[in-house]
């Protein structure tokens, strides 16, 4: 590890004794390790970089045109903060001279820093994004690539669930929803509005507040007095923790609670036990699935830490799909990796991903906390979905 200016931090991976400078992989990754979103990154995107880059150069490192080449992962913190990102890719490019970059944190982000990385023609494989601009987005930038799918996909495995237990009986049609107020939680809701409301559903209330809100009790307190047996957070990190918090402190009455980004952290049953049963939120996976017990079980014993149930495994595939299209396309050309990935498939801790016009159509939307175990309810072009359960009160 060692320091660089200004603050910002550089971590060159264990390379081994023998490797020369030239038989090097320089690898870019820009994400928060400060600001509000830094404790997401610190659980989905940091350990899974070192990861990647231990089993890499454990196994002697990328086969590149029949050079082997180890992995140097270069980090910077970008402070939560998109004009800090951009500049710190700018540097990357630049001074550093990375060979390949790993995605952004969070839908903003990518969405700021598509220019800089399209500038210099780097393939950016983005996980922690959800937006219905990808067409436009890809269209103007051919290097970059998404595999959560669309903001309406993403809306639409809510709108199921809300369905089908308002078909139950379990719901009526009152839902209250909030959302972060950045790029992120205002497109969800924005697109939300419409989709309930097609579905006959009537939004009783509907708040947004700053991302790094302190005190998320006014917003639980309005939703518990609207009523609604339906609750929905297009939230972030440190608000899905809030939310939940203050859903307790209130004793939230709903049959229905849903909130997005890190209800899948393993610190959010840690945090609240089994008050959080019944608890749906943003992916999943297939626990029962071989690949993603390896993969957790060589996340905890690589890192020390152990993975979420939705972006951990997602952002380990990007990073796989990126070292098999530099093995495959033999050369750390970045037009012809990044033609590489449109035109092959490729195998992955989620499974067999490929792109059709930059999108994978492959992903989990929707969660459930279940005895304990965050099990995937909905998805696309996935297997392993369990029957969703109605919430029962907040006890432990």
């Amino acid at each position: 590890m060692k320091l660089a200016a200004a603050g910002m931090v550089a971590s060159t991976a264990l390379m081994g004794g023998a490797a020369l400078a030239q038989d090097v992989i320089k690898i870019g990754s820009i994400a928060p390790k400060t600001g509000p979103l830094a404790g997401g990154a610190a659980v989905t995107q940091w350990p899974n970089v070192e990861l990647w880059a231990k089993l890499v150069n454990e196994r002697g490192g990328l086969n590149v045109g029949g050079t082997q080449m180890m992995l140097e992962v270069v980090e910077y913190d970008d402070k939560t903060n998109p004009g800090e990102h951009i500049k710190l890719a700018q540097r990357l490019a630049e001074q550093d001279k990375v060979d390949f970059v790993i995605a952004p944190y969070g839908t903003g982000f990518n969405i700021a820093a598509a220019p800089i990385y399209g500038r210099y023609g780097y393939p950016v494989i983005a996980v922690s994004a959800i937006t219905d601009k990808m067409d436009e987005l890809t269209s103007r930038y051919p290097n970059l690539f998404f595999t959560l799918g669309t903001t309406t996909a993403f809306i639409n495995g809510v709108a199921e669930i809300l369905v089908e237990q308002r078909d139950a009986g379990v719901i009526g049609n009152e839902v209250a929803m909030v959302n972060v107020a950045d790029a992120f939680g205002i497109e969800l809701a924005d697109i939300a509005r419409s989709r309930f409301a097609e579905e006959g559903f009537d939004i009783v209330y509907d708040k947004s507040y700053p991302l790094g809100t302190p005190d998320l009790s006014p917003v639980m307190k309005g939703a518990k007095d609207s009523g609604a047996k339906a609750f929905v957070a297009w939230s972030y990190p440190p608000d899905s923790f809030g939310l939940a918090e203050q859903a307790i402190i209130e004793d939230l009455d709903v049959s229905l609670y849903y909130s997005a980004v890190a209800t899948s952290f393993p610190a959010f049953k840690g945090a609240y036990g089994n008050k959080i049963n019944n608890v749906l939120g943003a992916g999943g996976t297939n626990v029962d699935d071989p690949k993603i017990a390896e993969y957790r079980a060589a996340h905890e014993e690589k890192t020390g830490k152990v993975a979420d149930y939705w972006a951990s495994a997602n952002t380990y595939a990007a990073m796989q799909i990126l070292e098999q299209a530099i093995e495959g396309a033999g050369t750390l050309d970045k037009e012809t990796v990044t033609q590489y990935i449109k035109d092959n498939s490729f195998d992955t801790v989620m499974g067999d991903l490929s792109f059709e016009n930059n999108v994978s159509n492959t992903f989990w939307s929707v969660g459930q906390w279940q005895d304990g175990v965050f099990r995937g309810v909905k998805g696309s072009d996935v297997e392993g979905a369990v029957p969703v359960r109605a919430k029962e009160g907040w006890a432990e």
